[in-house]
């Protein structure tokens, strides 16, 4: 099975930046698409960034458009997520997720086949 360990989150103050990492081991992952998902207290798990294993497509949701940046290592099986200008209202627990064999870019949380154990972002005001 594919496992999937984020790294990075941490305590940070409103305006400052963070990077998170999502290692990827446990199998052949020759083509996948990466996605990164949030979730806050008493909230719905929201969509934040995905990108295609060429990283041809990227997509953004908007309330972090221009401020994350979502990239990745293949040659390390590694994504990021760089987030400047952080907020209160990102904080959050941060969580990647993968899908096989696929050449497109997805916002719902169903169509990824694996998911993290989350890390914890708080911006503090």
């Amino acid at each position: 099975q594919v496992q999937l360990v984020e790294s990075g989150g941490g305590l940070v103050q409103a305006g400052g930046s963070l990077r998170l990492s999502c290692a990827a081991s446990g199998g052949t992952f020759s083509r996948y698409t990466m996605g990164w998902f949030r979730q806050a207290p008493g909230k719905e798990r929201e969509f934040v960034a995905a990108i295609v294993w060429s990283a041809r497509y990227i997509e953004y949701a908007d309330s972090v458009k221009g401020r994350f940046t979502i990239s990745r290592d293949n040659a390390k099986n590694t994504a990021y997520l760089q987030m400047n200008s952080l907020k209160p209202e990102d904080t959050a627990v941060y969580y990647c997720a993968a899908r096989r064999d696929s050449s497109s870019v997805y916002w719902q949380s169903r169509r990824y086949d694996y998911w993290g154990q989350g890390t914890q972002v708080t911006v503090s005001s």
